[in-house]
């Protein structure tokens, strides 16, 4: 049995290492995605000058005037004191050929106060890389690869790292079984009970595996660092690792077996097929009727936080009002912020959500994605989690090696027989109970 699951560890982590390791990384930087966006494009996020606001609706009327391929898609309602605002847009289908237009740009950014278009850029470009796109480059790496789109799919990255986050949740278990000691047999003599000689015995024989010895020489350094660094952050990696295939396969997998085992409450999201990419639902409701019924609909229902942002959901003919202070935008712990969603054809109410609100499964489902990024818990969170990326990364690093260092040894070992039975019995060694005629 446990030669099965040293195998099945094997195979399975060298199968998801590089994958890991890529995410490993890009996850220890994207925990700071806003800080460092912020450092590295100071001319895009903040704002030149003083003085009270435009509204930002009139803003986003101004960004289409003078882009008229594109329609704004996601707008903030405020900007943080001293910042930008950003707008997000997407392509208008070009009526001459049934087909999208090709802005080049997917982010518009608007100095508050004056109206003045500060850039553009195309937020998780692949290529040219530079520091406008770099922060959003390694954030879209870290969940789809930038795998292209192939036969009219472009989920083909975000289904790989879904599976090879199910492979390393169920990974988890065969690791932590093959941590634990060999058990030895039991003697008629000594009966064994929970806090008798033979229970202490195994704790002690497990010790080992949570230490790293020092001056042991750089294989049981390296070996180590695997074992007892896996299982110092055991529960942290299955939790990682379990929310990364949450997310990747939710529609797919996640929310259908949640549905199967518990109560959830579906969003408009779950209850509605995706348009067409070449035929989006044209809403028949601006963002300012929305504005008027979401923020009607939060007094009604006694939530004090003002409208924080505005986005529209194209294929679905969705908006969506979110409701924050500017300055908990990102980075706020909990499991995010309230939210109405509106039909943008007839203006119903389709659903709402609210943090830690609903059944039992809803608010599991609610916490996955901040319970990845470790915003659930706000700051501490966020370094928390981009510290276990650089752990991912080595645990991944330390796995191979093992593997090859075993290889190889394997080989050097495999070597002496071989030559052995290349030159033939007469270097044979003798079999036991053979004798020689006379």
């Amino acid at each position: 049995m446990r030669l099965m699951f040293v195998a099945l560890h094997r195979w399975a982590g060298l199968s998801i290492a590089g994958f890991l390791f890529v995410s490993g990384l890009t996850d220890a930087v994207i925990s700071w995605d806003h800080e460092l966006d912020e450092w590295l494009n100071p001319h895009l996020t903040d704002a030149r000058t003083t003085g009270p606001a435009l509204p930002p609706l009139e803003l986003a009327r101004q960004l289409e005037a003078r882009h008229p391929q594109v329609v704004v898609t996601s707008l903030p309602m405020a900007a943080e004191a001293g910042h930008s605002l950003s707008f997000g847009v997407e392509p208008r289908v070009d009526p001459a050929t049934g087909q999208r237009f090709k802005p080049g740009f997917n982010q518009v950014f608007v100095d508050p106060a004056s109206g003045e278009e500060l850039g553009r850029r195309d937020w998780g470009a692949v290529w040219p890389i530079g520091k406008e796109n770099f922060v959003s480059f390694l954030y879209v790496l870290h969940y789809t690869l930038h795998l292209p789109k192939m036969w009219g799919i472009d989920r083909w990255g975000v289904w790989l790292l879904g599976t090879i986050a199910l492979v390393w949740t169920l990974d988890c278990f065969t690791g932590f079984y093959l941590t634990l000691p060999l058990r030895r047999p039991r003697k008629a003599a000594a009966p064994v009970t929970p806090d008798g000689p033979a229970g202490k015995r195994w704790w002690q024989r497990w010790k080992p595996a949570w230490k790293v010895r020092r001056g042991a020489g750089s294989y049981k350094l390296n070996f180590d660092l695997h074992r007892a660094g896996s299982l110092w952050t055991w529960a942290l990696l299955f939790v990682i690792a379990f929310t990364a295939f949450s997310l990747n396969l939710y529609r797919e997998v996640f929310f259908p077996v949640m549905s199967m085992v518990s109560n959830v409450t579906p969003t408009p999201f779950e209850q509605r097929e995706p348009a067409d990419e070449a035929k989006p639902v044209v809403p028949l409701l601006g963002y300012a009727d929305v504005l008027a019924k979401a923020a009607q609909e939060a007094r009604r229902r006694g939530w004090e936080e003002p409208v924080g942002s505005l986005f529209y959901a194209q294929l679905f003919g969705i908006y969506g009002a979110q409701f924050f202070a500017p300055e908990d935008e990102h980075g706020a712990g909990g499991v995010g912020h309230r939210v109405l969603y509106i039909d943008g054809r007839d203006g119903r109410f389709v659903g709402s959500s609210e943090p830690w609100k609903g059944t039992a499964a809803d608010i599991f489902v609610q916490a996955q994605f901040l319970v990845h990024s470790g915003r659930i818990l706000g700051l501490p969170g966020r370094i928390l989690i981009s510290a276990m990326g650089l752990v991912v990364a080595m645990l991944s690093v330390t796995g191979v090696v093992i593997w090859l260092r075993k290889r190889r040894a394997g080989a050097r070992s495999r070597q002496p027989q071989a030559a052995a039975a290349a030159a033939g019995p007469a270097l044979l060694p003798p079999v036991a109970g053979a004798g020689t005629s006379g």
